[in-house]
């Protein structure tokens, strides 16, 4: 007969093999993305009239960054940034438009993960590739996806069909001329609204946290919220269309605002809904939950962002290089790993997620990225935090932009003008000191010269005028 000693050695020797094994294998993660959600749009942020209680518990349970970034300052872009580990000087995406579709060859972080035995879904979003060819989710590492491929049919919340995996299905609303289901190009205006697409979404994500429940996975959840819903300006409703205002609906707001501080509550609500998920499975203390934003804020669909002062303390929105353009929300929580209330200016950006999510997973990180792994930092070893000499982006709309942050400098060039800021004395960029201090400016113009890899795919057209790149034909 066993001893109650003995038992009880060889139950925290069970234990301790068992919480080994979990080191070793990684925690789940949880990867959540606003879509347009701004840096001052959230409560933790310094919002105070959109409610958020679920992503401000984050916060409060996890660690904020003031200095991180995305990959882009519109959609596709930054989503390739994402999940690829590269900057846009190097990427293969680095615009929205024509050329939008992963290769076979790229690697992304789903891959990865899926090969170091994770379940991997996506659900929401994609951006990085069409029905047919490599850039299809289930071809770049998901297991599981359902929602959207391209941007155009993601501006419609009320769609006639969704994708899972690679094939359409059903949903039930109908289009303008009788469309319904899996018939046209699902962009048109929809005359029956009966499913809402972010329902159909969250609930395929929280089928996907049951049916993985007991074996490592990564959720991909790149809403589409707060993204305005330009199906319903065509119908000449609101732009930023949900289902209902809830506590908005009586304020004396224009109808946008009301609907864009819904739709932010609405998402803020998703996330509490994978929270309790979690919680259901008791999987809170071995999961990681990010939570950020594709890029800034909108004015798209009469959106007025200084209303809810969108970019809090920064200059800029959307399609800006300036800081309210790219500099975005990222919270993580990981109980018992990541302080609560922690919160750090370490400059981060969405290329870093794949170093970062290789480290916590035990995974070897791939070489020639653009990524450096911010892990140190959430889990308090700030000694051990190796810092980027440089962050770069270029973009391709409203003719041609560079930037590049070096420590606390940032150099933009707009169409051949160039403006320097200091960030820690001018965080909200308004006072251009490029003409007393070239020896910086030259400076960090060698980064870009360094940063910037030509690419026939995209090639600038640095005037005024140009909304867009001269795209050459799909590779």
């Amino acid at each position: 007969m066993l001893t109650t000693g003995f038992r009880w050695a060889l139950f925290t020797l069970l234990l301790t093999s068992l919480l080994r094994f979990a080191d070793a294998r990684g925690p789940n993660i949880v990867f959540i993305m606003a879509d347009d959600l701004g840096y001052g749009e959230i409560g933790c942020y310094g919002q105070n009239q959109i409610k958020t209680p679920n992503i401000n518990r984050l916060a409060r349970e996890g660690i904020r960054f003031t200095d991180y970034y995305a990959g882009s300052a519109v959609c596709a872009p930054s989503r390739c940034v994402l999940m690829t580990g590269r900057h846009t000087g190097h990427a293969r995406i680095r615009g929205n438009g024509g050329n939008g579709n992963l290769r076979p060859e790229d690697l992304t972080i789903a891959k990865i993960l899926q090969a170091g035995g994770y379940s991997t879904g996506m659900f929401g979003k994609w951006g990085l590739g069409s029905e047919e060819g490599a850039g299809l989710p289930s071809k770049q590492g998901f297991d599981e996806f359902v929602g959207y491929l391209s941007h155009g049919h993601a501006h419609n919340y009320y769609p006639p069909y969704l994708i899972k995996d690679g094939e359409r299905f059903p949903l039930k609303n109908v289009l303008e001329g009788g469309r319904r289901g899996v018939g046209g190009s699902g962009m048109g205006v929809a005359v029956v609204r009966e499913e809402y697409a972010p329902d159909v979404i969250l609930k395929a994500a929280l089928e996907f946290l049951d049916s993985v429940k007991d074996k490592p996975f990564f959720l991909y959840f790149p809403t589409t919220l707060p993204h305005a819903n330009g199906e319903a300006r065509k119908a000449g409703k609101n732009p930023n269309e949900i289902p209902s205002l809830g506590e908005y609906k009586d304020l004396d707001w224009p109808d946008s605002q009301k609907g864009l501080a819904a739709m932010i509550s609405r998402a803020d609500h998703d996330v509490g809904t994978i929270l309790a998920k979690l919680k259901e499975h008791k999987l809170d203390d071995n999961t990681m939950v990010f939570f950020t934003s594709d890029n800034g804020p909108h004015k798209e669909g009469n959106n007025d962002p200084a209303f809810f002062d969108s970019s809090g303390p920064l200059r800029g929105i959307k399609r800006s290089l300036n800081d309210g353009g790219i500099r975005v929300p990222m919270i993580v929580r990981w109980p018992g790993r990541i302080k609560p209330e922690t919160v750090t200016d370490h400059v981060a950006y969405h290329g870093d997620v794949m170093a970062t999510l290789c480290e916590i997973a035990n995974l070897e990180v791939p070489s020639g990225l653009d990524s450096i792994s911010f892990a140190p930092t959430l889990l308090g070893k700030k000694e051990k935090q190796k810092e980027h000499e440089y962050l770069y982006w270029e973009f391709y709309e409203q003719g041609y932009k560079q930037a590049v942050r070096a420590g606390d400098w940032k150099l933009v060039i707009v169409n051949g003008k160039t403006e320097l800021h200091n960030l820690k004395t001018d965080l909200g960029e308004k006072s251009n000191v490029a003409s007393e201090h070239p020896d910086i400016v030259d400076k960090l113009k060698k980064y870009i010269d360094e940063a910037h890899v030509p690419d026939p795919l995209w090639v600038p057209r640095p005037t005024a005028t140009a909304p867009q790149p001269r795209r050459a034909r799909s590779r």
